[in-house]
């Protein structure tokens, strides 16, 4: 059964995005930093796949998403250039996607407690319009999807 994410909207340029994951920061972490485990479940939707995934995971590293459509070739991508990061709690990006006007600051942080770790990402986008814009994309959806995707990836990781 798939775990529940919670979205919220704190301000009318926000939106909020937190899920627990049964896995210690530093595994959750490596899901969200590491290309080869990222390109496994940041997929959304069945039927698509990353064909470019790069990240450089210092202060001013940037990273670069492509996506693609299996069914009929669509692509779309996102970028941005890593502000802040702190090891296995916090990573501020920003962020374009393909398609948005504008750019968002995103805040990635990692909480753990008793061996399970909370992700929430909280981002910042330039206008209201912009945020619901995002609302109104499905985004949330395919976060959910890969967040159940990647749960699988952290019983592999677990058990090595």
């Amino acid at each position: 059964m798939p775990k529940p994410v919670d979205v919220s909207t704190p301000s009318d340029r926000e939106i909020r995005v937190a899920r627990t994951f049964d896995a210690p920061a530093e595994l959750v972490w490596d899901c969200h930093t590491k290309p080869d485990l990222i390109r496994r479940w940041m997929l959304g939707p069945p039927g698509w796949s990353m064909p470019v995934c790069e990240v450089d995971l210092t202060v001013g590293g940037a990273y670069r998403y492509r996506w693609r459509s299996d069914a009929d070739g669509t692509e779309f991508g996102s970028s941005g250039i890593h502000t802040e990061i702190t090891p296995f709690e916090k990573i501020v990006t920003t962020e374009r996607m393909e398609g948005f006007d504008g750019e968002a600051i995103n805040t990635l942080v990692f909480e753990e407690r008793d061996g399970r770790t909370t992700a929430t990402i909280t981002m910042l986008f330039a206008s209201k319009e912009a945020r619901d814009g995002a609302l109104q994309s499905g985004m949330s959806d395919g976060m959910a999807m890969g967040f159940d995707r990647m749960d699988e990836i952290l019983v592999e990781l677990a058990a090595a």
